[in-house]
């Protein structure tokens, strides 16, 4: 497996515990939207240490750039990520993934599973192809909401939020499940693509079977 070592150019919090990273882009190096890479740190004791971090950027930036959730009570990579530097250097791998845009549709997402989306949302207003397609967030409390004012500009009315821990009068409450579907969603012969914690997956993805969703119009990453 090639391995590319790229330099942090930029790394700044856009929410309390989400990191935008933005570093060097190899030769030759390409993706879809929606896809990811495992990556560690090149430093001692974390070279070994990799994850999967979605791109958020496009495919045709000059540069990559990651939105990562950062869990400090993990004590792991993420909270090594939250510390570093622009100059401190990353490893990158090969691409992998199998969410991708197949056509118009719902978007599902639970916390940081909304990280595939972004980067195909941009791409679809980049090629100006954003159509009819809807977001929907779900987050436990309004702080864990990121990206809100670009989802709002991109999606207007077709975007929500939910929050399963706060009340306000803003978002709704409670939680994605076949209820809340099916008040939200107009029909089901629609594409649906799903992204979140496995449990919220599963669910959901029976939820939307139920409601008379095509198996083959469910995208989810392959585990």
């Amino acid at each position: 497996m090639k391995e590319h070592v790229v330099k942090i150019k930029s790394i700044t919090f856009i929410n309390y515990n989400v990191l935008r990273i933005v570093v060097e882009r190899p030769d030759d190096y390409d993706f879809e939207p929606g896809q990811a890479t495992e990556v560690s740190i090149n430093q001692d004791k974390w070279k070994d240490e990799k994850r999967p971090f979605t791109f958020t950027s496009l495919p045709t930036d000059r540069v990559l750039e990651f939105t990562i959730k950062i869990y400090p009570e993990h004590n792991g990579v993420t909270e090594k990520l939250s510390k570093l530097e622009k100059g401190d250097e990353l490893i990158l791998r090969e691409v992998f993934g199998a969410i991708k845009f197949k056509g118009d549709g719902i978007f599902l997402a639970g916390g940081a599973g909304v990280t595939p989306f972004i980067s195909i949302l941009r791409s679809l207003e980049y090629e100006d192809k954003l159509g009819n397609n809807q977001l929907i967030f779900a987050n436990t409390t309004k702080k864990d909401i990121f990206l809100e004012e670009e989802f709002n500009n991109l999606l207007g009315n077709r975007y929500t939020n939910i929050l399963s821990e706060e009340e306000t009068q803003k978002y709704a409450k409670g939680y994605m499940d076949k209820d809340f579907l099916k008040s939200k969603i107009p029909h089901f012969s629609q594409f649906f693509y799903v992204c979140g914690p496995m449990e919220m997956i599963n669910s959901v993805v029976e939820d939307l079977k139920e409601l008379g969703a095509d198996d083959d119009k469910i995208v989810t990453e392959e585990y």
